[in-house]
């Protein structure tokens, strides 16, 4: 089979704007595909075997029917490692790598994490990898969330504690066992669908999405309470957050008795993440 760049442009150009089609075309080229960068820019035709054929079939009838490239391909980057996606997970977003940047700068070495609602892995994987002396847990209600952050786990060499569980029904029984908690929980509310892409609705996990609009801070406000029991004196809650929310979630948080509420916002300028400090002096451990 034969095909130039500029064709695989214009065949997708029937579902994506200009700028995305070629960036797509460029991903099933070059990273799919093995062509050189410099081929692909000077629009060489791209010879495939029987094999690589079958692959551009797939791809492209994938990418036509708006599924994500990241599933296509199986994998999605995050602050500089690959990380396994698959459908049943959230592909990461440029947006918590921007958070898991923010908590590297303030948190300590050895510290207690757990991450709630893990998804892929992306968040506990890096502070496990990041921070030195770190133990990490990581929570997801999803089995296939928890098998695909396990996989990513094992092929990064992070030690991380998986654990099946549902932040919204569970109770702890201990307290002060944790100094950070991180979360990046549903909070599109239903009203939004209508400005999301397609490729986001028809493909990623509506349960990792959507909170009701009657109550869009539902999962801030349970996992802020958890907070409250299982975070030593000085613990930190970091969230990503939705931009419409910003001023709700800090004044919910400050509510709950948190101190050194803040909300932050990302590089395009939305309100996009809290953090929050468990009152009391921090103490070694």
């Amino acid at each position: 089979m034969r095909i130039s760049p500029a064709e695989l442009r214009n065949s997708l150009r029937a579902c994506y704007p200009a700028t995305e089609a070629a960036a797509l075309a460029r991903i099933v080229c070059c990273e799919m595909l093995g062509q050189r960068v410099t081929d692909f820019v000077l629009n060489e035709p791209l010879e495939t075997d029987e094999a690589q054929a079958r692959l551009l079939e797939d791809a492209v009838g994938r990418l036509l029917r708006f599924e994500p490239v990241q599933y296509i391909q199986g994998k999605a980057r995050f602050l500089g490692r690959d990380f396994h996606v698959e459908p049943g997970v959230l592909i990461p977003r440029p947006e918590t790598e921007e958070l898991v940047e923010r908590m590297l700068r303030e948190i300590p070495a050895n510290a207690r994490m757990a991450d709630i609602g893990t998804g892929s892995g992306c968040i506990a994987v890096t502070l496990a990898l990041e921070v030195p002396g770190s133990r990490v847990q990581a929570w997801d209600i999803s089995e296939t969330a928890l098998r695909i952050a396990r996989q990513n786990a094992k092929a990064l060499q992070a030690e991380v504690d998986f654990v099946h569980r549902d932040a919204l029904a569970w109770q702890p029984e201990e307290r002060g066992v944790l100094d950070v908690i991180v979360s990046n929980p549903p909070y599109v509310t239903e009203a939004e669908r209508t400005d999301m892409e397609p490729n986001v609705l028809l493909h990623e996990p509506e349960s990792a999405l959507f909170v009701p609009d009657e109550d869009p801070l539902r999962f801030y406000r349970r996992i802020g309470l958890l907070g409250r029991e299982l975070l030593a004196p000085g613990g930190r809650l970091y969230f990503e957050i939705n931009r419409a929310y910003g001023k709700e979630t800090a004044d919910l948080l400050r509510r709950q008795g948190y101190t050194d509420v803040r909300t932050e916002k990302d590089l395009s300028g939305n309100d996009r993440f809290a953090a929050a400090t468990q009152p009391g002096q921090a103490t070694g451990h």
